[in-house]
């Protein structure tokens, strides 16, 4: 397929789109380039999408005439940056994201797969959220994903065929590396201080999912038969890879060695969700994770070796989102909308 995927710049997408081209797809990138300051490390990688430099919310018809599918990622991307500024994550995560499927809709493209999360679960008891569980988004940035699904799949029709993949907490070595995500964060916490530090209990529920997995969850959309991805919404993880974010920080802590790990009290932050990925591992052809938790703990454990990873690019604020989107409100180069000055 010709395929667009918003977001090329970023953590998930700077590895989603080379891996479409390995399929055999036709790729090309769009980002705004908010996060192009970062790159931590060379993966190997030889082949990359071709390039559109654009914000979101200027993409017009004629940019998306030609393509067969698009995977939209683009968006601000975590609970803290979009608390930073509510109304302005609404315009870019909520508004922005339902314009650009209705241009879908109108230049004729099929599919439009779009990145949720499993953040719009928020709080729950000990069962396990499945696809139809109600959603209890508890930031802006989970509303905004439940109001994207909400409007996006009212345009569903014999020729618009929208897929929702509500994503597990990401984690994953990336060349746009994120060190603002629970795996990652303690990862780099292990490698540069030999100390797991938690001022929490660590007893919310949190369900994971690799890079690559949410890679290979988009390919496998894309290339499905259209009655099965057609309107229909997949948590995209394992059931088995669901942990207390103490147990989370055990599993690093135990491939990083000699690194100690200590609790604190019970935190302030109430989300807290364990989630059913049956739907996806049944129904979605050729889907199936690949990568655990400690897998991805060792994976980052060696990409630090090879790096020789210090504190300070640890800490640096490209790898860290509402750091960079600060530094780029604080020196101008951004307008309070955050477009480009």
């Amino acid at each position: 397929m010709k395929v667009l995927v918003t977001g090329t710049d970023g953590y998930i997408g700077s590895v989603l789109g080379p891996y479409l081209i390995t399929r055999g797809h036709d790729v090309t990138g769009l980002d705004t380039g908010f996060y192009r300051a970062g790159w931590l490390f060379n993966n190997g990688v030889t082949v990359y999408p071709s390039y559109i430099n654009k914000d979101l919310r200027e993409i017009e018809l004629e940019d998306l005439e030609g393509f067969d599918a698009v995977v939209h990622l683009a968006e601000l991307s975590n609970d803290p940056l979009g608390q930073l500024n509510p109304e302005i994550t609404y315009k870019i995560n909520h508004k922005g994201s339902v314009r650009i499927a209705k241009l879908c809709k109108q230049a004729g493209i099929e599919r439009f797969i779009y990145a949720s999360s499993c953040s719009v679960y928020g709080t729950g008891n000990s069962d396990y959220k499945t696809e139809e569980s109600e959603v209890n988004p508890q930031t802006a940035y989970a509303e905004c994903k439940t109001r994207v699904e909400r409007d996006v799949s009212k345009l569903a029709d014999a020729d618009f065929s929208p897929t929702f993949l509500r994503n597990a907490t990401a984690y994953g070595a990336s060349p746009r590396m994120r060190f603002d995500i629970v795996l990652n964060n303690l990862a780099g916490l292990a490698w540069t201080t030999n100390v797991i530090e938690m001022i929490s209990d660590g007893m919310p529920w949190r369900p994971l999912v690799h890079i690559k997995d949410i890679s290979k969850a988009v390919a496998c959309a894309l290339e499905a038969p259209v009655e099965a991805i057609h309107n229909e919404v997949f948590n995209v993880g394992d059931t088995g890879e669901n942990f207390r974010v103490r147990e989370i920080a055990e599993i690093v802590g135990a491939e990083f060695p000699g690194c100690k790990t200590t609790f604190g009290d019970s935190g302030g932050d109430n989300r807290s969700y364990r989630v059913s990925f049956d739907k996806i591992n049944t129904q979605l052809p050729g889907f199936s994770c690949e990568y655990t938790a400690e897998k991805g703990a060792v994976e980052l454990y060696e990409m630090f070796k090879k790096i020789d990873m210090g504190p300070e690019t640890f800490n640096a604020r490209p790898y860290t989102r509402l750091k960079q989107l600060k530094f780029l409100l604080e020196t101008r180069q951004l307008n309070d909308d955050l477009f480009w000055v």
